[in-house]
């Protein structure tokens, strides 16, 4: 597979983007406790099930709505969520740090919006009994709050994603399969993590599959990255096309 590189989209004009002819998709405005959210949301024609993506901690930008486009062409109709809300795209660290630790902070409201997310896709006309959510790196953290949640999904897929449990949750009631990719040159989140994270899933029968990639540090899958790494970038994306292939198959 050759090097997938990241196409030029703006990162705050979401609303612009879905007007250009280049994308097959369109912004998605909707409220979440009466907060305004814009997400992306990209059909596919007999869609062969719904892919939602949760953004990393600079919001829902040019990469998810990249990916959204490789699932696309593969068959799938993807809504893209946005945890932060319309407009918020943060660049400095330390707003991305204030909006992701105030989700951390606050479980609930990480959960609604994602289920908030997900009524957008249905509003949209995805059919969202049908669905896999993945996540990266904030996201991926989000993604496995989700499974915990016990949102009736068909599968969870975390890449180079906060693994540990807040205390007092476990995986109890997740109902769908989970999918973790992680890089074990991660400075960010810790092998014991990993570790931890797939005893908890093995104790509380939750069917998984986790894979490191030697080398690859945090956001490893992040086109044009100082941290990207092709070939984990690859095998891990592959990894995760034959899940959402053995998923929507049954």
């Amino acid at each position: 597979m050759n090097r997938i590189k990241a196409v030029g989209f703006g990162l705050l004009a979401l609303s612009a983007l879905a007007q250009q002819t280049v994308l097959a998709g369109e912004a998605v405005e909707y409220q979440v406790a009466g907060q305004k959210y814009e997400g992306y949301f990209e059909p596919a024609d007999n869609s062969r099930g719904l892919v939602v993506i949760v953004h990393d901690w600079d919001g829902l930008t040019d990469y998810e709505v990249k990916r959204a486009e490789m699932l696309s062409a593969m068959g799938y109709s993807v809504f893209a969520a946005d945890l932060f809300g319309a407009g918020v795209r943060p660049t400095e660290t330390k707003d991305k740090i204030a909006l992701t630790g105030a989700l951390y902070e606050d479980r609930e409201k990480m959960r609604s919006l994602m289920r908030g997310a997900m009524a957008a896709a249905s509003d949209s006309g995805a059919d969202v009994s049908e669905a896999v959510v993945v996540g990266y790196c904030f996201g991926g953290t989000a993604v496995l709050e989700l499974a915990r949640s016990g949102e009736p999904l068909k599968g969870f897929a975390s890449f180079h994603g906060g693994l540990a449990t807040p205390e007092g949750q476990n995986f109890d009631d997740t109902q769908g399969a989970v999918m973790v990719y992680h890089g074990s040159a991660d400075t960010s989140v810790s092998m014991s993590d990993f570790a931890s994270l797939a005893e908890q899933l093995e104790t509380d029968g939750v069917p998984h599959e986790m894979t490191t990639y030697s080398g690859a540090p945090h956001a490893f899958s992040v086109f044009g990255s100082p941290r990207y790494r092709e070939k984990a970038d690859r095998q891990s994306w592959a990894s995760f096309t034959i899940f959402l292939d053995e998923i929507f198959e049954q």
